[in-house]
């Protein structure tokens, strides 16, 4: 069986983790994802710490497995939400849209395993000198917010830096994504939209349903003049936002029009006007599946692929 330094640091069967998406990685689908031998994320996104605490009880109830909780690092609730994570002593923390660097020794000295989200290589360098136990190394082909870096060509960086293990994550959702991120150097992978298309994922069927009709050119990036660029699935919103960008009308104006736009599409449905984050794998999903056979499925793949790598030889 594969078993990479990341499973040793978390604990954890397979080096797969599942990524913090805010109003998709509930209780339910990190628990989901934990009992089947990965590392289940609630995504905090914007929520206060109440919500948080209540989602970490829930988890707690659906799963003996350890699991994590994201922190947004630029939501008005990081401190609450931080505090939460301390005090219940959750057992991964990861962490984007900032450096936790300040948070770190408080959260290793009750057991709290690190893992910062960096777009680069200059931060993950910076990360593993503030004592964080890995590093999520994303490229611009995932899903939501994005940097400007491929995965491709971000993880080998990041691996010649650093020694603590490397999670790659976007543009991954089955074996031989695994297998690419093991040969990029990395120890194991983050993969977001893969679960949002589980049967475990709590999100409105149409999110769902949006992700599995996709396809490969139908993940689009919006607010590159902003400077916070999303990537999601092409509609009418981004149609229109992207009208408005043309006309470089001011920052606010693009702001309010994506105000409350996730929520509408992840919980109302709302896939037309709503923001359908999703990575540019969308292309690569057909089906809706539980979060064991996800697992199951990429773990026999990348066996099938290492063993057919060895023929080679």
């Amino acid at each position: 069986m594969l078993r990479t330094r990341l499973c040793d640091v978390l604990n954890i069967d397979y080096p797969i983790i599942q990524g913090g998406m805010a109003w998709v990685a509930t209780a339910e689908l990190a628990a989901a994802v934990s009992n089947a031998g990965g590392l289940g994320i609630i995504g905090a996104g914007n929520a206060p710490g109440e919500f948080v605490k209540e989602q970490v009880k829930r988890a707690r109830s659906l799963t003996k497995r350890p699991f994590g909780v994201n922190v947004m690092l630029l939501s008005p609730f990081a401190e609450d939400v931080m505090q939460v994570v301390y005090e219940e002593k959750v057992p991964v923390i990861t962490t984007g849209a900032g450096n936790p660097g300040k948070y770190v020794d408080k959260l290793k000295d009750v057991g709290i395993k690190v893992l910062p989200v960096v777009p680069s290589v200059a931060l993950a360098k910076r990360m593993e000198r503030d004592g964080v136990d890995a590093v999520i190394a994303e490229g611009t082909e995932s899903g939501g917010h994005v940097g400007e870096l491929t995965t491709m060509t971000l993880v080998p960086q990041v691996v010649d830096a650093i020694d603590i293990p490397v999670v790659a994550a976007g543009g991954i959702a089955d074996g031989r994504g695994l297998v690419a991120a093991l040969a990029l150097g990395a120890d194991g992978i983050q993969m977001g939209t893969r679960f949002v298309t589980s049967k475990e994922c709590t999100v409105n069927q149409k999110y769902k349903d949006a992700i599995v009709k996709a396809k490969d050119r139908d993940a689009v990036v919006t607010g590159r003049s902003t400077g916070h660029p999303v990537r999601v699935l092409k509609n009418e919103l981004t149609r229109e936002y992207g009208k408005l960008e043309k006309q470089h009308v001011e920052t606010e104006i693009l702001e309010k029009l994506g105000t409350g736009k996730l929520k509408a599409a992840a919980i109302d449905g709302d896939v037309k006007q709503g923001s359908v984050m999703s990575g540019q794998i969308a292309g690569m999903i057909h089906d809706i599946k539980p979060c064991k056979q996800i697992i199951d499925d990429i773990m026999n793949e990348t066996d099938g692929l290492l063993d057919r790598i060895k023929e080679w030889r």
